[in-house]
Formats: structure tokens, sequence, C-alpha cells
């Protein structure tokens, strides 16, 4: 039988720059060990003065690029993520769980043991080159940001856009990173063909809170600016209004909505909170740490929009939840999109331009030879 450990006698392992403030178990592993206090607070002595925790890198041997899915309530079919884990910290991120399929715990292994795949690039012209592929949109980091902080040394995002920019592959990206203004270039090149859009995520105006919910990610302010940059360059560009925290964010919808709009973003879209999986506890022991005085009441609220639980996984009704209370927030937002204009049907991208380039050949940018 599983032994499962009592999150309530698990002390913080909050540290600076980091989001998540435990370290669950992985879901999948036949035992756990439990942390166990002798009564002489022996727990809160060893957990007392914790060290930072570095950021590791292990190479991903996936023999594979394009991630499929055929998820009913998901735009898209297909994607590609050079990197599995998140520096960015963010601690409602819904791909913590996943984690666990990799052996590591949802939460600070998360956003400290990242994988990357060397070879993305290389691997995606090989499945681009199939006989019988058909282009549809592409999504660029669906799982995790592509444009997380490791991203700057090894490329592999940048690597990625180059083989579909010489594809002519439509991408759509979701960032909460002025990272992908580095990439300017080339998006920029495959928006003039219709092939490129992006969508920054910005969950709130507040510095203070996005230091907390997702501690490395850029500032709002820097990602306002952005999309303002992507806006003058002609790529086109929307606002992720995600996730909404009942009694911690949304008060700030359309603050957001506004401002996103008056740096030039085109469209919007929106989400409501998920806590899949480990993510639950995780988020009640995020709360008591760092908003104590208000975690009944965000939770409260949240269980309002989830039928009495902490989580919804049904199709349909995961993103928006339902009830009085989520009903109101996607009205909000609707109201707001259509004051500010973000609310027209968004032109699709070109699919039609997608060919395999004359030469046939696989690719490895120079970028990608520097990992070798």
């Amino acid at each position: 039988m599983r032994d499962q450990p009592d999150a309530g006698n698990m002390p913080s392992l909050a540290r600076k720059g980091r989001g998540a403030v435990t370290n669950p178990p992985v879901r999948f592993d036949s035992q756990v060990i439990s942390p166990f206090d002798d009564g002489w607070d022996t727990l809160a002595a060893e957990f007392g003065d914790l060290p930072k925790l570095a950021t590791t890198l292990t190479r991903d041997a996936t023999k594979s690029a394009i991630s499929w899915n055929s998820s009913p309530d998901i735009g898209f079919d297909r994607a590609v993520n050079p990197y599995r884990g998140c520096e960015h910290g963010c601690i409602y991120c819904y791909a913590r769980p996943t984690h666990a399929y990799l052996g590591y715990s949802p939460g600070l292994d998360f956003e400290t043991k990242l994988t990357f795949k060397p070879d993305v690039a290389e691997l995606l012209e090989k499945e681009l080159r199939k006989t019988g592929y058909v282009a549809r949109t592409l999504a660029l980091g669906s799982n995790t940001d592509p444009y997380q902080p490791v991203e700057r040394s090894l490329k592999l995002t940048r690597s990625v856009l180059q083989v579909l920019d010489r594809y002519n592959h439509p991408v759509g990206i979701v960032t909460k990173s002025a990272g992908v203004l580095r990439d300017l270039d080339i998006l920029s090149s495959m928006a003039k063909r219709r092939l490129a859009r992006v969508y920054v995520s910005v969950t709130t105006l507040d510095a203070a809170l996005a230091r907390r919910m997702e501690p490395r990610a850029a500032t709002p302010a820097r990602r306002l600016q952005a999309i303002a940059e992507l806006t003058r360059a002609g790529v086109p560009s929307g606002v992720m209004v995600a996730p909404m925290i009942p009694g911690l964010n949304d008060a700030e919808m359309e603050k957001i909505v506004e401002a996103a709009a008056r740096a030039g973003a085109r469209h919007a879209g929106y989400v409501l909170l998920r806590l899949p999986h480990e993510l639950r506890q995780m988020f009640e022991d995020w709360l008591a740490e760092h908003f104590p005085d208000r975690a009944k009441h965000v939770l409260n609220l949240i269980r309002e929009t989830r039928s009495g639980a902490l989580s919804d996984a049904r199709f349909h009704h995961r993103f928006a939840g339902q009830g009085v209370y989520a009903d109101l927030l996607l009205r909000r937002f609707a109201r707001a999109t259509r004051q500010w204009g973000l609310d027209e049907a968004r032109e699709g991208l070109d699919c039609g331009r997608f060919a395999v380039p004359e030469d046939g050949r696989a690719r490895i940018t120079e970028s990608q030879m520097s990992l070798f």
C-alpha cells in the first residue's frame, strides 16, 4: 500500500526566486518517504535554513519533436516543446503534473530540473518531410514556455522557428517572456506570409503579485512592451488573460485587457485557473504561505466554479468552469474585449504555403552544434 505524506506536517520549502513551496512525491512511485518530527522540532531545524536551488539540465532522448492531441476543446492538434519543466516557476502552471512522467516532482523539481531536446530542429524536419504530412498551425511551447531563461543560451526555440520558416509552416506561440523579441527577425518575416501569431500571457499588472506567482517570468510591464514591439514589427499579437484566479487576480481582468489593447494586442483569450493532480495541494500550500489571510476565501471561490471541487478535468468545462461566479467572469471578459476591440474573429494562418525545401535535407543550426 502506498504511504502518503502528511502535507500539513511538511515544513515550507520556499526559496527566493522559486515558485513552489513544496516538492510533493512522484505519484507513480510505489513508496513515499514521509517527513517525521520526533517532538523536538527537528523538522523545523532541518528545513529552517535552506540553500538556493540551482537549475540543472538533462538531455531529452525523445526521438520525436511533434506531440499530437485530439482534445475537442483545444484549438490545435500538434505542438513542439523544446523543454520540459520551466524555470519561470509559475505556481499555477497546469503542466507541473506532467513532470511526474519523468520521475520528477511537480513541485520545485519542475522549475529546477529541466530537460531539453538538443536535436529538436533536426527531428522536426524529419517529421515535416514525411510523406502525407499535412500542415496545420503548430503550437510552440504548449506545455512549458519556449522562451524560459535557458533559451537565451540554448536557442532551441529559435532553431525550431528557423525550420518552420524554411518550410513555410504556420506557428502559434504563447509565452510570458519578452525573450520572444530575440526572434523578431524570423517572426516578422513569417508574419508577412501569414505564418506566425504570438500571444503574451499577462496574469496581473501588479509586479509584486507577479513576483510571487511567477518569480522568474518577465515583469507585467515588460510583457506589455513585448506586445507593443511585436505589433510594430507586424506580428499579429494577442493577450492571454490567464489564468484568472478567483479572489486573487480576477479583479484585474478589465485592466489587463485595456492595457494589452493599448499596447497593440488584436485578440484576447481567457482561462480559469486549473488545478489538476498534485497542483491542488501545491496551490493550497502556496496560498497558506503567501496569502494566509485570504487563502480560505480564494479556495471557496474556486470551488464555486468547479462544482464544489478544486478541479474539473471534463472537456469544455476545464477552461471556463461553471456556476454563477464562472459565468460572471466570462461575461466580464466578453464585455471588456468587446469594449476594447479584442473580440473580433481572428484571421487564420496560411497552411497552403507549406512545402518541403528542394534540398530536402535536415539541417543542424550553428547554435545546436555548440551543444555537442
